[in-house]
C-alpha cells in the first residue's frame, strides 16, 4: 500500500472517530460546567432581586409620602386633577377613617377586588408609617400606611403582578410572581424550577412568601457525566495509539531502515552495496533511485580517476585541513613520493620547497573565489623544471569550500619559446639592435627626462649592390659591421635600433645642434670606413642621414620619428653621405610629412565617393572646333575648403593609389557624360593617367568596361599622358595605347619640351594633341627663345598630323602670339579658370560660348 493510502486510512479509521469522541466528551463536559454555573446565576440573581426588593419598599413608601400626603390636603378641585395622572392606573390611594374608607383618586382596575373594610381595624391600629405586602383572596399587594392622625390614615395600593418587576428581568428569567402564606407545592411542575423569597407583611407579625417562577433548561446529562467523558476520552486515546502503531510498523520502521543504510553509503569505496527498502512502494522507488545514482556516481568516479591517471599535468586534491587527499601518477612521479604515504600528510610537507604554502592554501580558501590562483614553481630535480601551479577552490553541494584541486604543468619548453619569442620580437636578429617596434616603445621613456631630444633616421647606399651581388649572407655581414661601427661611434650614449632593411634609428638626447651635427657626421665617416671583401672584391656603403629635433616640454618622440624620415629622403635627393635637418617650415617635406595623413583621405574619398570634378575649358585659335575641357581633381576638407591636387597627388602616387583614383575619375565622368547626351556631339573631356596608371594590369579592361556601361561614344573622351611616364613604362604605355586607340579614344601628350628625348618618343607613339609645357607659354611674349622653341614644336606636330595646345595661357598678349605661331588650343587663367564639373551647364549661355569661342 502507498504512503498516501495509508495515511488516508490512519485519517479515516482512526483520527475521526477520536476526533468525534473527543468532540462529544468536551461537550457532556460543558453541559455539566453549564448546569454549575446556572445554579450559580440563579443564587446571585435571587440576592438582587431581594436587594432591589428592599429598595423597591423604600421607593413606594416614599412616593406615598411625597404624593399621597399632599394630595390629602389639597381642595377637591386640585385633587381631582391630581387623580388624572399616570400613577392612578397602577396605584390607588385611600383614607382610612373609623367611619369609613375614603378614596382619593379613581380606584386603579388592579386594586378593585382589594377588600379594604374587612381590613380597616387592623389599618387604624397600624402605628407609624409602615410598608408591606397583602395577601387576598390569593391576590397580593404591596400598601404603604402613613399616619395623618390618631385616628385617620393614608392608604397607597398597588397590586403585585409581572409588571411590578419588569426591571429584574435581567437576573432572572420570570414566569409567574405572586405571594403565598405557605411554600408552594413543587409536585406537578417537571419542566420548571420555583424558588420563593420571604418579604414584609404589612398586617401582623408573619412573613409572606413571594413565588418566583424561573424558566430553565435543565442539563442533559442527569447523572455520572465525568465518568462518561473520561470513557470516551479514553477510547479517543486508545484509537489514536492504535493508528499510531499500525502506521509506524507500515512506513516510520520502514523509512528508518532506509536512512540507516543510506547513512552507511560510501561513495567512495571501490564498489557499491545496492540497498533493499521494505513497506511502501515508495520506499522501493527511492532504493531504485539511489541505486541507480551510486552506480552512475562509481561510474563517473571510474572515469575521473581514469581521466587523471591519463593526462599529463600531476593533479593533488587536499581537503579543508590541506591534507592531501588525492595524488594521480603524475604527481607521485613529480614529487617522488607515493600516493599511499603521501594521502593524509599536509601539503607543505609534500612539497618541501614552500613551508608557507598551507597558510597560502587557508587564505585562498578563505576567500571563496572561484577564480584559480596562478603562480609559476621551480623543481631543481636531475633537470631543472619550470611547472605552473593552479590552485582552485573545490566546493560541496551546499556551496561550501571542502578542499583544494592542485594542478602542476610543466612549462619548461614553453618559457624558453616565449623568451626567444619575446628576445626575436624586440631585437633585430642580425645585428643584436633594438627592432622598430620596442625602439618606439622605448624611446618613449628614453625621452622622459631630456632637455632635448633628437632621433636621426639613417639610409644606407648601395646596400642593395651588395645584396644582389654577393647575396643575403653578405648583406647580413655589413649590417652587422656598420651597427658595430655606429655603436663605437655613439660610446655607450643614445639608444639605436634597426628599423627596416637597411635603415637604422638613433636617439639623442640633451645634445646641442652643433655637438649633434658632429655626433652625425662622426657616425658618417666611421659607416664610410667600414669595407668588406668577398671573393675578392671590396664593398663599403655610404649612408644618408635624417635628423629631427625638439626641446622640452614639446617633445614627441614617434612624431620626430616621422620626421627623421621625412629629412632622410631629402637628405638622400642630396646626394650619398649627406645630412638634412628637419624644418617645419619648409613645404616640400611638410607635404612629405602629410602624405600617410593624405593617403588615408583619398581612400576614404573614394570608398565615401567623395572626390570631386572639376573642368577647365580649353579654347581653340583657329577654325571653330569641338568644345574641348580638361577635368580636373579636387578633394573637400570636413570644413569645406577645396584642396589643390598638388598636396593630396604626390601622397597617392607615394602609397601607389593612383591607380584607384584614375579609375575612379574615369567613371564619374564617363557617369557625368552619360546624363548629357546632348553634348556628344561637339564636346570632348580629357582625362589625366598618371604614371601607375598607364600599363597598369587590368586598366584597359576597366575602361572598355565603364564604356559599354555608360554607352558613351568613345570619340568624347580623350586621355592625357605625360612624357616622362610615357617613356619610363614605354611598352606597356605603347600596347595600351593602342588598344584604347582601337576603341575611338584620342590621346594627348602633356608636359610636352621638358624632357629629354621628346622627339624621338613623339615619333612613335600615338597621339592626337600635344599639350606644350607652360614653361615654355609664360614668358612667351617677351622671350624670342621660348617663342621659338614653342614655334620649332608646333611646326614639327603640324608635319606629323598632331595638333598642339598651349598650357598655362595667362594674358591677351600670350593668345595673339600663340595665334600667329597657329598653335590650335589654349588653356590657362586668360580662357577660364576651374569650377566644378557639375556646374558646367548652369553657367550663362553667352559665358559659355565666349569660353569656347
Amino acid at each position: 500500500m502507498r504512503i498516501s493510502k495509508k495515511i488516508l486510512v490512519f485519517v479515516a479509521g482512526f483520527c475521526l472517530p477520536a476526533i468525534m469522541a473527543t468532540s462529544y466528551g468536551l461537550n457532556a463536559w460543558y453541559e455539566l460546567r453549564l448546569s454549575d454555573l446556572s445554579q450559580d446565576v440563579e443564587q446571585r440573581a435571587l440576592q438582587n432581586i431581594a436587594q432591589h426588593l428592599e429598595e423597591d419598599l423604600r421607593q413606594f413608601e416614599l412616593l406615598a409620602q411625597l404624593y399621597g400626603v399632599p394630595m390629602v390636603l389639597l381642595p377637591a378641585e386640585q385633587r381631582q386633577t391630581l387623580s388624572a395622572t399616570a400613577l392612578s392606573s397602577h396605584a390607588s390611594l385611600y383614607t382610612i377613617q373609623a367611619d369609613g374608607i375614603i378614596s382619593f383618586t379613581d380606584p386603579s382596575p388592579e386594586t378593585q377586588g382589594l377588600d379594604l373594610d374587612s381590613l380597616r381595624s387592623e389599618l387604624l391600629a397600624l402605628e407609624g408609617s409602615r410598608t408591606g405586602f397583602l395577601l387576598q383572596d390569593k391576590q397580593g399587594y404591596l400598601a404603604c400606611v402613613i399616619p395623618l392622625s390618631d385616628n385617620r390614615r393614608l392608604l397607597m395600593v398597588r397590586r403585585v403582578d409581572n409588571r411590578l418587576f419588569e426591571h429584574y428581568q435581567s437576573y432572572a428569567s420570570l414566569a409567574e410572581l405572586r405571594l403565598a402564606a405557605t411554600a408552594p407545592n413543587l409536585l406537578g411542575l417537571p419542566s420548571q424550577e420555583r424558588v420563593t423569597l420571604e418579604v414584609p407583611s404589612l398586617l401582623g407579625d408573619h412573613s409572606l412568601l413571594l413565588d418566583i417562577a424561573l424558566t430553565q433548561q435543565k442539563s442533559l446529562l442527569q447523572s455520572g457525566p465525568a465518568t462518561l467523558v473520561y470513557l470516551i476520552g479514553g477510547i479517543s486515546l486508545l484509537l489514536l495509539l492504535l493508528g499510531y502503531l499500525w502506521l509506524r510498523h507500515g512506513v516510520v520502521d520502514p523509512l528508518k531502515q532506509l536512512l540507516r543504510q543510506l547513512s552507511q553509503v560510501d561513495p567512495t569505496a571501490k564498489t557499491y552495496q545496492p540497498i533493499r527498502a521494505k513497506g511502501t512502494s515508495e520506499f522501493m522507488v527511492i532504493s531504485e533511485q539511489v541505486n541507480s545514482l551510486l552506480a552512475r556516481i562509481f561510474q563517473q568516479k571510474e572515469r575521473s580517476k581514469i581521466t587523471l591517471e591519463a593526462i599529463a599535468e600531476a593533479v593533488i586534491l587536499t581537503d579543508s585541513w590541506a591534507k592531501v587527499i588525492y595524488l594521480n601518477p603524475q604527481a607521485e612521479r613529480l614529487l617522488k613520493v607515493k600516493a599511499e604515504s603521501a594521502v593524509g600528510m599536509n601539503l607543505d610537507k609534500v612539497f618541501r620547497s614552500e613551508p608557507e604554502l598551507n597558510q597560502s592554501l587557508f587564505a585562498f580558501m578563505a576567500s571563496g573565489t572561484p577564480t584559480p590562483m596562478l603562480s609559476k614553481v621551480k623543481f631543481t630535480s636531475h633537470t631543472p623544471r619550470l611547472m605552473e601551479r593552479s590552485i582552485s577552490n573545490l566546493k560541496g553541494p551546499n556551496n561550501k569550500i571542502i578542499g583544494t584541486v592542485i594542478v602542476l604543468r610543466d612549462i619548461t619548453q614553453e618559457e624558453l619559446l616565449k623568451h626567444q619569442l619575446r628576445r626575436r620580437a624586440n631585437f633585430d636578429n642580425v645585428t643584436g639592435l633594438l627592432n622598430r617596434c620596442a625602439f618606439e616603445e622605448r624611446v618613449q621613456t628614453f625621452a622622459e627626462d631630456a632637455q632635448t631630444l633628437a632621433i636621426c633616421y639613417f639610409d644606407l647606399e648601395q646596400f642593395k649592390l651588395i645584396n644582389d651581388s654577393c647575396g643575403h649572407n653578405a648583406g647580413d655581414a655589413m649590417l652587422k659591421m656598420v651597427a658595430k661601427a655606429i655603436q663605437a661611434s655613439l660610446e655607450g650614449q643614445g639608444l639605436l635600433a634597426r628599423l627596416g632593411g637597411d635603415e637604422f634609428g638613433l636617439a639623442l638626447k640633451d645634445l646641442e645642434v652643433v655637438a649633434l651635427a658632429q655626433q652625425v657626421k662622426q657616425i658618417i665617416n666611421a659607416v664610410g670606413k667600414q669595407v668588406m671583401e668577398h671573393h675578392g672584391c671590396h664593398y663599403h656603403v655610404g649612408i644618408s642621414a635624417g635628423v629631427a629635433l625638439a626641446r622640452a616640454p614639446y617633445i614627441n618622440a614617434l612624431e620626430l620619428l616621422k620626421d627623421a624620415d621625412i629629412a632622410c629622403i631629402a637628405a638622400k635627393r642630396k646626394g650619398s653621405n649627406q645630412v638634412h635637418f628637419y624644418d617645419d617650415k619648409d613645404k616640400e617635406l611638410t607635404y612629405q610629412r602629410n602624405a600617410p595623413k593624405w593617403a588615408v583621405r583619398i581612400a576614404q574619398a573614394i570608398e565615401h565617393n567623395e572626390l570631386l570634378l572639376y573642368y577647365q575649358p580649353i579654347k581653340a585659335l583657329g577654325l571653330q572646333g569641338k568644345q574641348r575641357m580638361e577635368v580636373l581633381l579636387r578633394i573637400q576638407e570636413p570644413c569645406g575648403r577645396i584642396l589643390a591636387p598638388a598636396q593630396f597627388i604626390a601622397a597617392a602616387e607615394r602609397f601607389k593609389l593612383m591607380t584607384d583614383v584614375d579609375k575612379e575619375v574615369i567613371r564619374k565622368t564617363f557617369l557625368w557624360l552619360s546624363l548629357h547626351e546632348e553634348l556628344w556631339a561637339d564636346h570632348c573631356l580629357s582625362i589625366n593617367l598618371s604614371a601607375n596608371s598607364l600599363g597598369a594590369e587590368g586598366m584597359v579592361d576597366y575602361i572598355i568596361a565603364q564604356l559599354k556601361r555608360f554607352a558613351i561614344p568613345s570619340q568624347c573622351i580623350c586621355f592625357e599622358i605625360t612624357e616622362t611616364s610615357a617613356i619610363q613604362n614605354r611598352n606597356r604605355a605603347m600596347e595600351m595605347l593602342n588598344q584604347l586607340k582601337k576603341q575611338g579614344f584620342s590621346f594627348a601628350l602633356d608636359d610636352f619640351g621638358t624632357g629629354f628625348a621628346s622627339y624621338g618618343y613623339l615619333r612613335e607613339l600615338p597621339v592626337n594633341y600635344v599639350k606644350i609645357d607652360g614653361c615654355f607659354i609664360k614668358s612667351l611674349a617677351s622671350n624670342a627663345k621660348d617663342y621659338a622653341i614653342v614655334k620649332s614644336i608646333h611646326d614639327v606636330c603640324r608635319v606629323m598630323g598632331i595638333e598642339t595646345v598651349a598650357e598655362f595661357v595667362e594674358n591677351q598678349e600670350i593668345i595673339e602670339r600663340l595665334e600667329s605661331i597657329g598653335i590650335n588650343y589654349a588653356q590657362g587663367y586668360a580662357i577660364g579658370r576651374p569650377k566644378s564639373l557639375d556646374q558646367y551647364l548652369s553657367a550663362p549661355t553667352d559665358n559659355v560660348h565666349r569660353l569656347m569661342a
